[in-house]
């Protein structure tokens, strides 16, 4: 069975006769405001000047349209779209793992990395890898241990999860301040 599909169903806007609504407050092609006015009126304004009736704000009330070219109006709004998508930064949750009897040396290289990973915006989960019956430590030994490496760490940052026992052994997750 074959389904006919209309470009509404995968694009939100709509334009010239797929506007439902009887009124529209319109704006024309050089940003002038109309008013509102019926729908045939508007559509006759549109192709007056040769142009689309675009539904732009459909939820308003009544629903804002404008005049413009439809091919137009699209490129500039994926241009937008590509535009946000490339400002925004996502914030990944990076990962250490270091056993309790990891040397100083090694400490030090983990406290940098995890340092330039605060420095990027990112948050840092910071693994104290206990094997078999060292699970079972006190629980402020295991801390100590934590605390070792988070005195490493040269850039501002705060705990955003206090330590806590994980499958692993314990966890800590830090980020910027």
């Amino acid at each position: 069975m074959w389904y006919i599909f209309s470009n509404l169903a995968f694009n939100q806007t709509r334009i010239n006769h797929q506007i439902k609504s009887a009124e529209l407050r319109v704006i024309g092609p050089e940003g002038e405001n109309f008013g509102v006015l019926s729908l045939p009126v508007a559509l006759e304004r549109a192709r007056e000047a040769g142009l689309d009736l675009i539904e732009i704000s459909a939820k308003s009330n009544p629903p804002v349209a404008k005049i413009a070219d439809y091919g137009k109006f699209q490129y500039d709004e994926n241009k937008k779209l590509k535009s946000a998508k490339s400002k925004a930064h996502t914030v990944e949750v990076k990962g250490l793992q270091v056993k309790i009897g990891t040397g100083e040396h090694d400490l030090e290289l983990k406290a940098k990395k995890a340092s330039a990973w605060i420095k990027e915006g990112h948050r840092v989960k910071i693994d104290l890898f206990l094997p078999g019956r060292a699970k079972y430590l006190q629980k402020n030994f295991l801390e100590e241990r934590l605390e070792r490496i988070l005195k490493l760490v040269t850039e501002d940052y705060k705990i955003a999860l206090a330590p806590t026992k994980s499958p692993k052994g314990m966890t800590v997750l830090i980020e910027r301040a």
